[in-house]
């Protein structure tokens, strides 16, 4: 493992690698810059906004919670040569500045915008007598009945009961006695039992209340949550004026929260919402009640260690007695302004009736390969067909497995899911083929992290319909994305392959930019096979002939292709790596690649997120250059490039170059062998390089500069490039259809 040149947090050399937490806030504030800028629609900026807020949350679940836990065991610092004290101060720093950037921009610009546009949020300070009627009448008849208040009552010594808070949002009351209330209609607050604990995971338990009466109670808390059910945009009726307003039901229940508490004055407020560790394993030694398993981890994310409380302003007191029992110190807490949990209020970028406020949405095309009419299976056994996502559509993936569903020539089906949608077609097909008597296998990743809940709801759906489902594997999460369908021809059985570098989600696949590939080459469904019979079974990965498997051998080959590279590489025929992923962070594949510039390769990487490489560093890393593109559709596919020599070789991969990817994950490299590909593949590496809107430029210090149009030289976006050239092929393909019918006739 090499070494620092000096201490990461300063001195006047350069880190060999920088933080990989400290980096994933800088991609944070890349998406950030999204939003400031002004030339872009309202709702589009106010989408970036949400993206930023979800982003932190996550990120806190895990990666400050690992953090922390670092910290208290006194781990040494990751490769960065940062302590994880260090780490974490530099990271609140960051991200407090973020979130003031983040809500300045909300109210000084959005929000006004949006206003101007005719879609205004109402503010409690700014309700009109009418709209204060309407909205306390809404809030008495829709909110108010679903509420559950519970107290805090502080007791022996201050500790006292408290509730065990999770993800949702909350607000806390402070109250004090009516005092035109006789003292004898006080009940007595009683004891709730339970963990007194708001960190240790323990359940609180909250009983009714006593029929005892007592002298009032000195100033007490309640806590009450608002229903995740509920949506938090209220529409009201309209006025007049061509505007829509709305407000929101943490407003509401601020102004009218009293009608909770009868006989109680409410002196002060907040609205908050605490993040919990999320970073804990599954005991993967039962094989039997793996579910089950499963549903223990997600109760106990809802009792774990808080690591943040996000709150809006209003009371000191409220904010200090959280505080104080979740076991937080003041750099875990960030105030904001209201609204917090903006990822929670996507829907708003979805409005209708408000297209002038945002941009026109991207058309997706079928891809000329296929025909929207013929089944998919006769176009695939004559060539490989790719799919570049969402520019092309993603409905002949679900027609794949449609069509598999219901051809009876098809006899078995076998499929990886790590995420699928809400309500997935896919799932819909795999459920028809068993129905219809096929033999169904189902990979069902239920470690995929926050999305267990749904796939577990999928794995017994699936189960009932009789199919086979196959729960990962132990100690790995299955990120691979592939499938493998059997079907009887009249030269006998033909294996038919999909591969992706993304899930087979169908609403993710209108968002992010992936590519998949059709194919029955033999030497591909050979390894497929053995693959499904590795997920399934007992069998040994032997004798792969095409594809690469982490955590098998894949580092191991990317080293081998990144060193070849090296070796290869002359003064006369320098060599050329080129790749694209989501993440940067081994420090193995790091190595290879500072080698590689050493020798006179030239490095061009596309790291859309995490990146711990430092390029340009003199004598170590001055071939290595990084961009990271920030645009409409979130970049997703991971495509690698070698110039081995002129003997050109491409991959694509469901992995990034990331220690979890490559040792703790069942991952695929497979290869793009037909020619019309690689030259597709190569004009898309290409244009990701030539973007001077979208890009951003990581320089040696770890700091990234937005790209910008030269001086004479025109603007050049990547995806609407990519856009474009999806639209030219679909056009190209229905002129040739036009005339191909005319020729007929």
């Amino acid at each position: 493992m090499m070494k620092s040149e000096t201490s990461a947090s300063g001195g006047a050399g350069r880190p060999l690698f920088f933080s990989r937490d400290l980096s994933w806030i800088d991609f944070n504030r890349r998406v950030l810059e999204e939003a400031l800028r002004q030339d872009l629609p309202p709702l589009d900026r106010f989408r970036f906004l949400t993206i930023v807020s979800s982003n932190f949350d996550e990120f806190f679940m895990v990666r400050i919670a690992a953090l922390k836990r670092a910290r208290r065991s006194g781990a040494m610092g990751d490769p960065s040569g940062l302590s994880p004290d260090i780490q974490l101060r530099i990271a609140g720093e960051k991200i407090r500045d973020i979130i003031r950037r983040q809500y300045r921009c909300l109210e000084d610009e959005i929000f006004p915008a949006l206003a101007r546009g005719g879609l205004e949020l109402l503010r409690p300070d700014t309700y009109t007598l009418n709209q204060m009627d309407y909205l306390e009448t809404f809030f008495i008849r829709e909110i108010y009945p679903i509420l559950s208040p519970l107290r805090f009552v502080p007791e022996d010594g201050g500790k006292g009961t408290f509730p065990a808070l999770n993800k949702s949002i909350y607000a806390a009351f402070l109250l004090s006695p009516d005092e035109e209330v006789e003292p004898a209609m006080f009940l007595s607050t009683g004891s709730t039992g339970g963990s007194t604990g708001g960190t240790t995971g323990g359940r609180a338990k909250h009983s009714g209340a006593s029929s005892r009466t007592k002298e009032p109670p000195e100033a007490q808390i309640a806590i009450v949550q608002i229903p995740p059910a509920r949506n938090r945009i209220i529409y009201l009726p309209d006025e007049g004026g061509g505007k829509l307003r709305w407000a929101l039901a943490d407003d509401l229940l601020l102004t009218w929260g009293a009608y909770l508490f009868p006989g109680y004055a409410v002196k002060e407020s907040m609205i908050f919402k605490v993040n919990r560790d999320a970073d804990f394993p599954v005991d993967e030694q039962r094989d039997e009640d793996f579910i089950e398993a499963m549903e223990e981890v997600l109760q106990e994310r809802d009792h774990s260690a808080v690591v943040r409380m996000v709150y809006t302003s209003g009371s000191s007191r409220l904010r200090d007695t959280l505080a104080s029992k979740l076991d937080l110190g003041e750099d875990d807490l960030y105030e904001v302004h209201s609204p917090l949990d903006l990822g929670s209020l996507g829907d708003l970028c979805s409005a209708r009736g408000f297209d002038s406020l945002r941009l026109k949405p991207r058309k997706t095309y079928w891809n000329a390969a296929f025909s929207q009419e013929e089944p998919l299976w006769e176009r695939i056994c004559q060539r490989d067909v790719m799919l570049h996502l969402p520019y092309d559509s993603f409905d002949p993936v679900i027609r794949f497995f449609q069509d598999a569903a219901s051809d009876p020539q098809v006899i078995s089906i076998k499929a990886a899911l790590y995420r699928t949608s809400g309500n997935s077609p896919i799932i819909r097909a795999l459920e028809e083929a068993a129905l219809n008597g096929k033999q169904v296998t189902a990979v069902v990743e239920l470690k995929a992290r926050f999305d267990e809940e749904r796939n577990i709801s999928w794995a017994n759906r699936l189960e009932k319909a009789g199919v086979i489902v196959v729960y990962g594997l132990a100690r790995l999460k299955v990120h691979a994305k592939i499938s493998l369908v059997l079907r009887r021809e009249q030269d006998g059985m033909r294996r038919y392959v999909h591969l992706s570098t993304g899930n087979y989600n169908d609403k993710t696949a209108k968002l992010y930019e992936d590519i998949c590939l059709f194919t029955v080459r033999e030497d591909i469904a050979f390894d497929a096979g053995l693959i499904f019979n590795m997920l399934t079974g007992y069998s040994a990965i032997l004798g792969m002939r095409t594809l690469t498997i982490a955590p098998v051998g894949l580092k191991r080959r990317f080293i081998e292709l990144i060193d070849r590279e090296a070796k290869r590489s002359s003064l006369e025929s320098p060599g050329q790596i080129i790749a694209k992923m989501n993440s940067l962070a081994d420090t193995d594949v790091i190595e290879a690649l500072y080698r590689a510039s050493q020798a006179g390769v030239s490095v061009l990487l596309n790291v859309r997120g995490i990146c711990t490489l430092a390029p340009g560093v003199p004598g170590l890393s001055e071939n290595i250059r990084v961009i990271s593109v920030i645009d409409t559709y979130l970049e997703h596919g991971r495509i690698f490039y070698f110039a081995n020599a002129g003997a050109e070789e491409f991959y694509l991969s469901s992995a990034d170059w990331m220690p979890r990817n490559l040792e703790r994950r069942v991952e695929l490299l497979f290869p793009v062998l037909q020619e019309d590909h690689r030259e597709k593949l190569r004009d898309i590496l290409d244009a990701y390089f030539r973007d001077n809107c979208q890009a951003r430029f990581l320089e040696k210090d770890g700091s990234w500069t937005r790209l910008s149009p030269p001086e004479g030289e025109a603007p050049f976006r990547v995806q609407e490039y990519l856009l474009s050239r999806a639209r030219e092929g679909a056009e190209r393909s229905w002129a040739s259809r036009e005339e191909f019918i005319v020729r007929r006739r």
